[in-house]
């Protein structure tokens, strides 16, 4: 059985019911890992952090099949602008690695935003924490395991939708 990571007790005792999915290969594309494990990955989401005005940061989820739009996702957090976090500090930011970061039990609050794509799903898949695991849970339980906001942030990858 799979150690459990802090994002995995959060839902624990939130009593929100989730799958954990393990992969081998370390930090593998978002897409990879989809395939790998025969999920859709129009449902497998990529935690992204970014940095508005100094010392403000917001978490994004996106699906793996895009990209973060940084102009829409700056206008969904009130911000000009905002920029992706730099590698070094999203460990000390966030508690996480990169590959690993998930959008539950961050080390310091941050304001979640997921892409509007997934109020059409009925499953999301993301980080558990740890690279190699992934949560799956329902979407409509995302409203007890963490407070965010749906807003359409994602910038389709060249020749998708």
């Amino acid at each position: 059985m799979e150690q459990k990571t802090n994002p995995m007790r959060h839902l624990d005792k939130a009593g929100v019911p989730y799958t954990v999915h393990h992969y081998e290969g370390g930090a593998l594309s978002g897409i990879d890992v989809a395939t790998v494990q025969g999920q859709d990955p129009r449902e497998v989401f990529k935690t992204l952090v970014t940095v508005g005005k100094p010392k403000c940061y917001y978490v994004f989820l996106v699906p793996v099949t895009g990209d973060l739009d940084l102009k829409k996702a700056a206008a969904s957090v009130g911000e000009k602008s905002v920029s992706m976090l730099k590698s070094a500090e999203l460990l000390p930011l966030t508690g996480y690695v990169h590959g690993g970061c998930s959008p539950l039990c961050l080390k310091r609050p941050m304001r979640v935003t997921i892409d509007s794509t997934a109020q059409g799903l009925e499953r999301i898949y993301f980080s558990a924490g740890k690279v190699g695991y992934q949560i799956e849970m329902a979407v409509a339980d995302l409203p007890k395991a963490l407070e965010f906001q749906f807003a359409d942030v994602r910038k389709p990858r060249q020749g998708e939708d």
